[in-house]
């Protein structure tokens, strides 16, 4: 046999196998993402099928927009992985031996489409609903600076709020700082006028015991509110902004806090559905 002849490997009758990384990844997620909410939230403003270029289904291009949003894949990138990976496309539900998989102007106009109807908050707004279904505590907060203003408990789960880096986030303080412990030494001016309440957790440096104890009760408080953001930058990848209008910016955003919470709580939403 000759190198360039295939195997039944190469047709998909392959001897040895493994789950890989990837492969669990999807398969988590494609069982606590609610697909039929977020489609049926999408589906009113979903171009109806007519004249015109076919269209690709409502799930299966939503599957390869958060595709996009997981592994940081731009439109062109996204469409590409798809015939490179199998796994990809058993995940969004592609047979190529039947279909091509949709180009990257589709799937540039399905993402133009959730920005002009402002879906990212909708959807965020679908993930939250469905996170408190199963009984799962979904809990907020923010953090400025380092500086960490808590709210009181509450049954409503705040927004995703963002703003310019010239505004220093001082109407998101303002809005959240009631009911913390006062706190103001080593805060930065802007929040002491906007969060007087805030407490201040920025480290210290720890040159006796009780500073470097301190500074480690400060980290468990702090990675409560820096865990999202950490899988945002170091496993979604999103670590700049792509697009120049906040409110593009503030889209994604959305989108990708809504599917943070679900790659969190994926396993404890797991667990509950085998009890």
């Amino acid at each position: 046999m000759t190198r360039s002849q295939l195997t039944l490997a190469g047709t998909g009758f392959a001897k040895y196998t493994k789950v890989t990384r990837l492969g669990q990844f999807l398969a988590e997620m494609n069982r606590v993402v609610p697909w039929r909410d977020l489609c049926a939230r999408i589906e009113p403003v979903y171009p109806k099928a007519g004249n015109g270029r076919p269209l690709a289904g409502l799930e299966r291009m939503l599957r390869m927009y958060f595709l996009q949003h997981w592994f940081n894949l731009s439109d062109p990138a996204v469409n590409e992985a798809l015939y490179d990976s199998p796994t990809m496309r058993a995940f969004v539900g592609i047979d190529l031996g039947r279909e091509s998989a949709p180009d990257e102007t589709t799937v540039c106009k399905f993402c133009h489409l959730l920005e002009q109807h402002g879906l990212g908050r909708v959807l965020f707004d679908a993930v939250t609903e469905h996170l408190r279904t199963p009984g799962v505590m979904v809990s907020t907060g923010t953090i400025v600076d380092a500086t960490i203003i808590a709210a009181p408990p509450s049954t409503k789960i705040r927004p995703i709020s963002t703003t310019a880096m010239s505004r220093l986030g001082c109407c998101t303080a303002r809005n959240g700082a009631r009911g913390a412990i006062r706190r103001t030494r080593g805060k930065p001016p802007v929040l002491s006028v906007c969060a007087p309440h805030a407490r201040d957790f920025t480290h210290r440096r720890a040159t006796t015991p009780e500073l470097h104890a301190t500074n480690r009760w400060k980290s468990r408080i702090r990675a409560r509110v820096e865990h999202p953001i950490g899988v945002i930058r170091r496993v979604f990848g999103f670590t700049k902004v792509c697009y120049r209008r906040l409110a593009k910016n503030r889209h994604r955003l959305e989108v990708a806090a809504a599917l943070v919470n679900l790659f969190i709580l994926r396993k404890r939403m797991l667990r509950l559905r085998e009890a």
